[in-house]
């Protein structure tokens, strides 16, 4: 039985707990904040309830293989988890509409068709077959393998498709999901809906490579899921589940250095110069914290994937306590679409190949409008709890007076943009709390705010991730910012990778 020292009570730090602990070991969780969770928190105010990370969950069969294993005990019987149904509405620019059922092929294709005309269904339908081809091809290496050591396989071929197509009289094909988008689905407004995927994760899409059609893929084949009282249920229900097994928690325990001994880790250093010596140490930090707690020379093994580089994204939330009572058949998510593409990606990514983003305001962005059907989050069935959510710069500074006039301007942009979701809005608002990047990097320690993507084959490898190993024996990272990336399905995979580097050794090939 060893002893493992965690730092950071994340839910894939959490996910690798309570793997490790079934295995026999003996495992404590140092969190410097006063809960756990990381980004998925909760508001709670008056009566009303808000989740301030995540709203949904894709790819619940991850979690689900979490309690399978950690307790024989189905996800179901620990949370109630529901599928969101339509999985989302979209409100285009021009005004056109349509809701797109959950996890029907079938269903999305006549919905399309019919509201957006033009056989647009039938391209919509094709980019998904195209896009199933590029999750088989990049499901294993890119969610349930560690990351393999010829990395740069992953980080040239382009996992999507080759569709030829004529441009200035040239056979090209597309690299970038902004060219499957106007080359393969031809309408302004399939564009949108293909590429609101990416904002969502904080990816530019004129850069980002085709294979992040897994993305939208993803939720098609496998739906959306909510959780009754909100994300922050399955973040209690994976916490309970590690203390089921015996894991130590201390919050309010900020680990200040790795401690090394004999070439390995060999334990952590806490505020206050408090050792606690461990025989592995599984790191679930951002980067930049993660390179303060073991010096300037860094952990990367030579050849690993190079630290990301470019413009990182966070999000703003506006969370809305509203008089009246959520109408009957309102969608769960409705993605409101900015009506001018570039003036909203320029401010965000900046003019692809100058470096940097824009300082110019976002009129009016791509804003997501979430209106669960859930009791539990209101204070009586008079009122309704809405969570507004946008991707935003982070910024180093984030919280100064001339960011706050900034994001402050972001937020009325944002609601003038969800009054097209929601009639009305403004006068039904009782009051508003707003979570800006600087709340994001309170609660997860990331440079700035920043929101790990998850990691996508092709680019050159920029959207990849370093291994869950490090340069030091006895030292794993876990979580985001390490091997696969961000998003829940990535979190909860990822402490299952580093479970089973730690427990089966270098040898272990990936889940099953």
């Amino acid at each position: 039985m060893a002893r493992i020292a965690v730092i950071g009570a994340g839910m894939g730090a959490m996910a690798a707990a309570a793997r490790l602990a079934v295995a026999g070991h003996r495992v404590t969780v140092y969190e410097r904040t006063d809960t756990y969770g990381g980004a998925v928190r909760r508001v709670a105010r008056d009566g009303f309830a808000f989740d301030t990370g995540p709203g949904l969950l894709p790819l619940p069969a991850v979690w689900r293989d979490l309690f399978v294993k950690t307790g024989k005990e189905r996800l179901e019987d620990r949370v109630d988890l529901v599928q969101a149904d339509p999985s989302s509405r979209h409100v285009f620019a021009d005004g056109t509409e349509v809701a797109l059922p959950n996890a029907s092929r079938a269903g999305v294709v006549a919905a399309l068709d019919e509201a957006l005309g033009g056989g647009a269904g039938g391209r919509w339908g094709d980019f998904l077959v195209r896009a199933r081809e590029a999750w088989d091809r990049t499901r294993r290496p890119l969610l349930e393998e560690p990351l393999w050591p010829n990395w740069q396989v992953l980080a040239g071929r382009e996992p999507y498709p080759a569709v030829p197509h004529k441009r200035l009289l040239r056979t090209r094909r597309a690299g970038t999901l902004a060219e499957v988008a106007a080359w393969e689905l031809r309408d302004p407004r399939l564009a949108a809906l293909l590429e609101s995927h990416a904002l969502a994760y904080g990816l530019d899409p004129r850069v980002a490579p085709a294979s992040a059609a897994v993305l939208p893929y993803m939720e098609h084949a496998f739906g959306m899921w909510y959780v009754r009282g909100g994300l922050r249920e399955l973040a209690r229900a994976v916490h309970e589940r590690c203390a089921a097994r015996r894991v130590e928690f201390r919050f309010g325990a900020e680990v200040t250095a790795i401690v090394e001994k004999d070439g390995r880790a060999a334990g952590v250093e806490l505020a206050g110069q408090e050792v606690a010596e461990a025989d592995v140490v599984v790191a679930g930090v951002a980067p930049g914290v993660l390179g303060r707690l073991t010096g300037e020379a860094g952990v990367r093994e030579e050849g690993d994937v190079p630290p990301q580089r470019g413009v990182a994204a966070s999000r703003l939330t506006v969370l809305l306590a509203l008089r009246g009572p959520r109408p009957e058949g309102t969608a769960h998510r409705t993605v409101v679409h900015a009506a001018d593409r570039e003036a909203e990606l320029d401010p965000l990514f900046g003019t692809p190949g100058t470096g940097g983003a824009s300082p110019v305001r976002v009129q009016v962005p791509t804003v997501t409008v979430l209106r669960p059907d859930d009791p539990g989050l209101v204070p009586d069935a008079g009122h309704e709890a809405v969570t507004l959510t946008s991707t935003v710069p982070a910024r180093p500074g984030s919280g100064n007076g001339a960011d706050s006039e900034v994001l402050e301007h972001h937020t009325e942009a944002m609601i003038t943009a969800a009054e097209r979701a929601v009639p009305g809005l403004r006068g039904r608002i009782r009051w508003r709390e707003v979570r800006t990047p600087a709340h994001v990097a309170a609660q997860t320690g990331s440079d700035s705010g920043a929101v790990p993507a998850p990691a996508l084959a092709a680019a050159g490898g920029r959207l990849l991730h370093p291994s869950n190993g490090t340069r030091i024996p006895g030292l794993f990272t876990v979580g985001g910012w390490a091997h696969p990336g961000g998003g829940l399905p990535h979190a909860g995979m990822s402490g299952a990778l580093v479970a089973g580097l730690i427990v089966e050794g270098p040898d272990f090939r990936g889940s099953q």
